[in-house]
């Protein structure tokens, strides 16, 4: 069958693990909001905090592909998205490397790098780019009666 998965476990390690998530996540209060924004509650050990507040996790008993994870800054609610993930943690979270942005040595810290800043596309914020050429077809305008 699955020889590496975790086993389910009596009933006492299920209610351990059970406490241990609700202290993770800040007691019942927090359990349930974080089971409300994020529709999912797990236990790991938190790897790192971005200049966001965005929190990461990694948990290696869960399936690679789902032992990694993001909990998003409060600031964010429930409008949170992909773009909010700075670039050093991107490939932390998406298996480029296995190194966390404050270990790795490797990667270039130069002054003229942009600061990352999420995705605007689909809020006022979004840039619309202005044609000064006319239109081929103009739309077609009924008589006025």
């Amino acid at each position: 069958m699955a020889g590496n998965l975790p086993r389910a476990g009596t009933l006492a390690e299920k209610i351990q693990r059970f406490r241990r998530i609700v202290d993770q996540s800040g007691g019942l209060k927090g359990f349930f909001l974080r089971l409300q924004r994020i529709d999912d509650v797990k236990e790991g050990k938190l790897v790192g905090v971005d200049k966001f507040g965005n929190k990461y996790y990694e948990n290696p008993l869960y399936f690679v592909g789902r032992n990694r994870w993001v909990e998003y800054s409060d600031r964010y609610g429930y409008d949170y998205d992909g773009s909010q993930i700075p670039a050093e943690w991107y490939g932390w979270m998406h298996y480029k490397t296995d190194k966390l942005p404050s270990e790795d040595p490797t990667r270039p810290k130069y002054k003229w790098i942009k600061e990352h800043e999420e995705n605007p596309t689909g809020t006022e914020r979004a840039y619309v780019p202005y044609s000064t050429t006319r239109p081929k077809i103009e739309a077609w305008k009924p008589p006025k009666a």
